[in-house]
């Protein structure tokens, strides 16, 4: 007996549409109507699957195709948007490069938000929040997620900490020395931020307003000398197996194409 193929198949492409989705007939244009058409030779017929960050993933099929522009028919909606963990990344800009894949990993590993923090040692003082986000899109396609991490606008130091939310723990990352990360971050359960510094780090005066602040703790990533974005992937991924959503039975891993 023949099986059944798969609908959509495994195959199908993802693309992130910035209005909300339901049922009827969408219009995509510019460089997604370009990938769809041209990179993935969608023909009429062709299944597209399309999430919003707002109502979750929908299948759609190609109603027609255009040199410029593509309509698709939503039909259904596949699942809905998926929760994730109250955890922001306020992290330092870095160069070109580094901080794209920073903002990547935030999003592949389930942050809600990313927060540029303007430090003294700060290289890149004016980043460019657009092509962050458009870095996060990418890898939420790719990884099958259906939610975006939130983009602020960049904030000095002095008044994140000035404004620090009370409910929210601080961990930040103290090359002089902090607690274990996993032992601090599974004994402050709740809402939380990771704060990592610049290459070079914080500067002596930076560290004492830090932990000043009432709800910061201070918290070591091991024995070895990290580069500022791997130890913002590095502390995301403890947070998360520590407190995050990792410990969830029915969570699913794969590895993205």
């Amino acid at each position: 007996m023949i099986a059944t193929p798969a609908w959509p198949p495994q195959s199908t492409p993802r693309l992130y549409v910035a209005a909300p989705l339901a049922p009827g007939s969408l219009r995509i244009e510019g460089p997604a109507a370009h990938y769809l058409g041209t990179v993935m030779r969608t023909r009429v017929g062709d299944p597209v699957k399309l999430f919003d960050d707002l109502t979750g993933e929908w299948l759609a099929v190609a109603a027609s195709v255009g040199k410029r522009d593509l309509v698709v028919d939503v039909t259904e909606r596949l699942r809905e948007r998926e929760t994730v963990p109250d955890l922001w990344l306020c992290a330092a800009p870095l160069k070109k490069g580094r901080v794209d894949w920073m903002a990547e990993k935030a999003c592949e590993l389930g942050v809600a938000r990313f927060v540029p923090v303007i430090t003294r040692r700060t290289v890149v003082d004016k980043p460019n929040t657009e092509r962050l986000r458009a870095h996060m899109i990418e890898a939420a396609e790719q990884c099958d997620r259906t939610a975006l991490p939130e983009v602020a606008e960049p904030v000095k130091l002095a008044a994140l900490l000035r404004d620090w939310p009370e409910s929210r723990t601080l961990f930040f990352a103290d090359e002089t020395g902090g607690a274990p990360a996993a032992e601090a971050m599974r004994s402050h359960s709740g809402p939380a931020a990771i704060l990592i510094g610049p290459e070079g780090g914080f500067d002596a005066e930076e560290r004492d307003a830090i932990r000043a602040c009432p709800h910061a703790v201070g918290i070591g990533l091991g024995p070895r000398i990290l580069r500022a974005d791997t130890a913002a992937a590095a502390a995301v991924a403890v947070w998360m197996a520590a407190t995050g959503d990792w410990g969830n039975p029915m969570a699913r891993s794969f590895i993205a194409a």
